[in-house]
């Protein structure tokens, strides 16, 4: 699926992955989805989150603050690598020689694994790209995607964070479709 999205799309998902990653968290919601979006300040989601006021630094603060009253911890992971020394295997020793042998940062361990409604809002993507006759997908119909998927009733959700800096979706919504329309 993912030969289908572009370059800078592809990168809004490493970036996404990475957010989760330094935020401790061991899984990939719509609110990670969201962060490596607004770090992508090149593409047509990251622009249009731009115009709307949404910084990388703010919407990180607030995400990270949604999650905290959600009771949802930072645990970086901390089962995964628990169990694995259980086996007598050293995540750590093996994190330091990837990084000696190909530069720091080279293993990430875990990787986080998408939520549910995340998988929903990749999912969407799809549909959205489609909806609009395009065979590329795109950071805007990530963007679209996580609008159109909205809340969830057991995650702190892309909109949440939007909703919470106070960002006008349906502007962006709006926004996104003239940018489009004038590609």
């Amino acid at each position: 699926m993912f030969e289908y999205f572009t370059d800078r799309a592809k990168r809004s998902i490493v970036a996404a992955q990475d957010e989760a990653l330094s935020l401790g968290h061991d899984f990939m919601g719509t609110e990670h989805l969201l962060l490596g979006l607004v770090g992508i300040t090149d593409s047509n989601a990251g622009a249009v989150l731009a115009d709307q006021g949404v910084e990388a630094d703010r919407a990180r603060e607030v995400t990270v603050r949604l999650l905290d009253a959600a009771g949802v911890p930072a645990t970086g992971g901390q089962a995964a690598r628990d169990a694995l020394s259980s086996l007598g295997i050293d995540v750590a020793e093996i994190q330091r020689r990837a990084d000696d042998n190909f530069g720091p940062g080279a293993f990430q361990f875990p990787r986080p694994a998408y939520t549910p409604h995340a998988k929903k809002a990749l999912e969407q993507t799809i549909s959205e790209a489609r909806e609009l006759g395009q065979e590329r997908f795109g950071t805007e119909h990530m963007l679209l995607a996580l609008l159109a998927v909205g809340p969830s009733d057991t995650e702190v959700a892309a909109t949440d964070v939007l909703n919470a800096l106070d960002v006008d979706l349906s502007a962006v919504h709006t926004a996104i479709h003239a940018r489009i329309a004038d590609a």
